[in-house]
């Protein structure tokens, strides 16, 4: 039986850690949230990297915009957040509201490189691409959080990553290449993908479907790292894989809930603080 990768376990230690370097700061770090709307996994979202900062000592300072405030609102609340020199990161929750001719890229790049915490603006992007990153993009290094903790070493190792987004496939493949891994990503036009994640010493699933990844997809002793969140009726959330399946063949799995989404707000905390720090050696 396979072990769990246990993101609640993890980011607790990592939140601990964290909250014990900011209590001796003579400032807290401070951290924006913009929230448009009123979506409520959006809500739940910011909620609980509220209560994040509150456990850490960051401070959190909430900006609630109507749906339909429009881009130049956003933006020109943006460009406000980047001239405060008190604030050290800045948060634009996503999805935007729908209809309302929002353009989330050129917001994303408003955000000042040194504020983005998301790690999702072109210059924190291409010092990723490059092997010198200032921060970790949240969900990808949350991660390689886990992995470490568990002693799990890339290195050598096949890596195949399911889903190429922005956020977590593409950034996910990154960081485990410069982990000295063989990376393969597979998207909805790999063919024979059963035949590719049957390879995998560690398989990552970031594709959004509901149990997608099936024991006939995993080879035995495999380290399986379920990104999806799917909602279902209520508040319940499931993951990509097929946990019930999938977790017999396994030597670790990330549980859904419980797994990667824990560590991604906990290393939004560690990105907040490692901004902050790193604004202050500028000045």
């Amino acid at each position: 039986m396979s072990q769990l990768l246990d993101g609640k376990l993890v980011s607790g230690k990592l939140l601990d850690r964290l909250a014990a370097e900011i209590s001796g700061m003579p400032q807290p770090p401070i951290l924006a949230v913009i929230l448009v709307g009123e979506d409520p996994a959006s809500q739940v979202y910011v909620g609980n990297k509220k209560r994040a900062c509150a456990r850490v000592g960051i401070v959190s300072r909430e900006h609630l915009l109507p749906e339909n405030a429009g881009q130049s609102a956003l933006l020109a609340l943006i460009n406000q957040l980047n001239a405060d020199e008190n604030v050290h990161g800045i948060l634009c929750q996503m999805p935007l509201p729908r209809g309302f001719d929002y353009d989330e890229q050129a917001l994303c790049r408003a955000i000042s490189p040194a504020k983005d915490v998301d790690v999702f603006h072109p210059e924190n992007v291409g010092k990723l691409m490059l092997g010198e990153p200032d921060l970790l993009p949240c969900t990808p290094g949350g991660v390689l959080e886990l992995l470490d903790d568990a002693g799990i070493d890339l290195a050598g190792k096949h890596v195949v990553v399911i889903g190429r987004s922005n956020i977590v496939g593409k950034p996910m493949a990154m960081l485990a290449l410069q982990r000295n891994a063989t990376v393969t990503i597979c998207h909805s036009r790999t063919k024979n993908l059963p035949s590719i994640t049957r390879q995998a010493d560690v398989l990552v699933a970031a594709v959004g479907r509901l149990h997608f990844v099936t024991a006939d997809m995993v080879k035995d002793g495999a380290v399986v790292v379920d990104v999806g969140i799917n909602r279902l009726e209520g508040r319940k959330v499931r993951g990509d894989v097929d946990f019930d399946a999938v977790a017999p063949k396994c030597s670790w799995i990330t549980p859904v809930p419980g797994g990667v989404g824990p560590m991604t707000i906990a290393i939004l905390m560690k990105n907040t603080l490692a901004a902050a720090k790193l604004q202050k050696e500028s000045t």
